[in-house]
């Protein structure tokens, strides 16, 4: 496995853009960083990223995000490719008050259902040594059973991401294509049957920082004339999914019991944005 450059405990500033004032963004950041490894021989710089979030039959995460509640987590589990041997990552990410940490841990598909079934995988399905990683997975399954999260939605979306060559204390991601649909499923497949595109054409641009604000950052703000918002994949996608279709999904796969009668799909196209963070 690569080096894990994982910031542990950042603040982040995220903006919704358009595709010609990426293009922008992405000239002027690249005097001061370097594009992600994993992106540098892909289209477009970007590398696909897949995540099944988890979360409670009442949905207790969405709910915590929408409502802006300060100190708030979600559950996931990241992949980013379906090839059998890969490992998958479970990841904790926390807000408190206005910092962002994050916990994860490596391990093989296999141990995923005895992950979600309160088990800690077996020394022989986890795929790093490293401390931090063990950790990150015994808190996972932590908080999985006390929350009872079980997997409720696939989200995916391409990736360009460009980071300090010396350190990891400065990391500029943009999101494109943010898709949801629900699954309830451990199938961790790349594919998607029918998703909802969560910000339409715009791409989430996201700068995060585990120190001081960078000044050429406050350049890159004035020049482009970014307005800070809200950017929640996750939450986003439920809201324009709508959240009673999205129950109604995870019910016919026996989430929450029998299958009720299916609403219609929301009349709104535009997400309704979570609370700033």
């Amino acid at each position: 496995m690569s080096q894990d450059r994982l910031q542990l405990q950042r603040l982040e500033l995220k903006y919704q853009i358009s595709e010609e004032l990426a293009l922008g963004v992405r000239d002027f950041v690249s005097s001061y960083l370097e594009v992600d490894e994993f992106g540098a021989t892909r289209p477009n710089l970007s590398y696909p990223v897949h995540s099944l979030y988890l979360d409670s039959p009442t949905l207790t995460t969405y709910h915590h995000t929408i409502n802006g509640n300060k100190n708030r987590f979600k559950l996931r589990i990241r992949f980013y490719e379906n090839r059998p041997n890969a490992p998958v990552y479970l990841e904790i990410k926390r807000r408190m008050n206005d910092a962002i940490l994050k916990q994860r841990g490596a391990i093989r598909r296999e141990a995923v259902d005895r992950v979600l079934a309160g088990q800690m995988p077996e020394p022989s399905e986890l795929a790093s040594s490293d401390p931090r990683h063990l950790a990150g997975i015994q808190r996972f399954v932590s908080f999985t059973s006390e929350l009872q999260a079980r997997p409720v939605a696939h989200v995916a979306y391409l990736r360009e991401a460009w980071m300090s060559a010396r350190d990891n204390s400065v990391r500029v991601t943009m999101d494109r294509d943010v898709r949801l649909e629900p699954d309830p499923t451990t199938r961790l497949c790349a594919e998607m049957t029918d998703p909802v595109v969560v910000f339409g054409r715009r791409v989430v641009l996201e700068l995060k920082f585990t120190g001081r604000f960078p000044d050429w950052w406050r350049e890159l703000v004035r020049v482009f004339g970014l307005t800070q918002c809200s950017a929640a994949k996750y939450a986003d996608g439920i809201s324009l999914y709508g959240e009673d279709r999205l129950l109604h999904a995870l019910r016919q796969h026996a989430f929450l019991g029998e299958p009720a009668q299916p609403p219609a799909a929301p009349k709104d196209t535009q997400p309704a944005l979570a609370a700033r963070p």
